[in-house]
């Protein structure tokens, strides 16, 4: 259930709009672009394409005794993950960053961006395969810089059926396995974190964890622990991670 289109503007865009024209998108069919001219990230930041990446959105239809549709993010990172580890030489450089980013040695090369179009989820993916954007700033890679590069529609697939498993457990288990799963592969309690607020503040501290509902715990230098809800998070040596 995977169409692949030579070039759109956004894959999520594409799904939202068949949404809103009343179509309804089966859970595990993707829609994934060869080149995309107006990719998304979060807080409408321009995704970069380039060939040979993958680019590429799917749908969650929400069902009435579902888990609150936010963990849907940490979802969809463990079946990214789950999918991406096995072609990784040194496992341990990757590494899950909240709320939606995955990094390889510290660099982001992949990015989540969902979205809410009635009572479906548009789940959109971007993981940089074959090469990386420059970005003032940022420390972006590609899983190129690790391995050979695998192929686009292998890891579609691959993706597509892990993200039906992972989407199986979060309803019949709920919330709490795939938080637990989340945190085992994140980077570790005590890192050192720079958090941009929505407000335009920024604040420092440690890696705490998690609340039960996803949200950041922060420890700051007093030792207070700060809970945030929405922000963007950097590695305090500057690495920040690269929807769709």
């Amino acid at each position: 259930m995977i169409e692949i289109v030579p070039k759109t503007g956004s894959t999520n865009a594409d799904l939202a709009a068949r949404v809103r024209n009343g179509d309804v998108i089966a859970e595990g069919y993707w829609l994934v672009a060869d080149r995309q001219i107006s990719g998304r990230g979060r807080q409408g930041r321009q995704w970069l394409d380039a060939p040979g990446n993958f680019m590429g959105s799917t749908a969650v239809r929400l069902q009435p005794h579902d888990p609150p549709p936010a963990s849907l993010s940490f979802v969809i990172a463990i079946a990214v993950y789950e999918t991406l580890l096995p072609l990784i030489p040194d496992p341990n450089a990757l590494q899950l960053k909240w709320p939606n980013d995955l990094l390889l040695s510290r660099a982001k090369f992949c990015g989540l961006l969902l979205e809410r179009e009635g009572d479906s989820i548009i789940i959109g993916v971007g993981i940089n395969l074959a090469a990386a954007p420059e970005i003032d700033g940022r420390k972006v890679g590609a899983l190129s810089d690790a391995t050979p590069t695998p192929s686009r529609d292998l890891v579609a697939q691959r993706l597509a059926a892990q993200l039906e498993i992972e989407v199986r457990r979060w309803r019949e288990f709920g919330v709490g396995p795939i938080m637990n799963r989340w945190r085992a592969a994140a980077h570790p309690v005590g890192t050192a974190l720079r958090v941009h607020q929505p407000g335009g503040t920024a604040i420092s501290g440690e890696f705490a964890g998690l609340e039960d509902d996803g949200a950041l715990r922060l420890r700051l230098p007093d030792d207070a622990v700060h809970v945030i809800h929405a922000g963007d998070v950097m590695l305090e040596d500057g690495t920040d991670a690269a929807g769709s």
